[in-house]
């Protein structure tokens, strides 16, 4: 079904590129109304998971990323990521540990709680991810990626607010 039937349009859009990032905002939004039905079982957020799931596979042998990396790889400010972080840890989900090497950093870990729930929940979200992703093949979706890829190179970096400048990466 197009854009224009999806939202009751009464005239065409008339800008074919205008067509194609209204397509892309309104994929996202399903999207991401798609992943909060999905992770509400199992009281998370979308954003948590990204968390625990850049945690899991991103923190190397350290076990763990500081928050100013967690903030960099999710693209949030560090404000947005301590209140995130503080639910997280709230909920038993994380815990922060001074880091060794520089104190002012706090390293974010997962607790055999949130390992357990990840445990549960990545193999459900691959499966899920595999389903709305089927629609297409394997080189199309490798045509997306590439697609967006050189979409995003015709842009600005993003501009984090409440950051002072790229940070070198803890």
């Amino acid at each position: 079904m197009s854009l224009e039937q999806e939202l009751g349009l009464r005239k065409p859009i008339a800008l074919l590129p205008h067509e194609a990032l209204l397509n892309i905002y309104y994929t996202a939004s399903c999207l991401k109304k798609r992943a909060d039905e999905f992770f509400r079982p199992f009281g998370l957020t979308d954003v948590q998971f990204n968390v625990m799931m850049l945690l899991e596979h991103q923190s190397g042998t350290e076990e763990g990323l500081s928050q100013a990396k967690l903030s960099d790889m999710m693209l949030v400010n560090r404000a947005n990521t301590t209140a995130l972080i503080d639910r997280m840890e709230k909920a038993g989900l994380v815990v922060r540990t001074p880091d060794a090497s520089d104190r002012r950093y706090k390293i974010v870990k997962l607790t055999s709680q949130g390992k357990k729930l990840l445990a549960e929940v990545e193999p459900l979200y691959a499966k899920e991810v595999k389903k709305i992703i089927a629609v297409l093949k394997e080189a199309e979706q490798k045509k997306l990626i590439e697609a967006l890829e050189r979409i995003r190179t015709k842009l600005p970096p993003p501009v984090i607010r409440g950051t002072l400048g790229p940070r070198t990466p803890r």
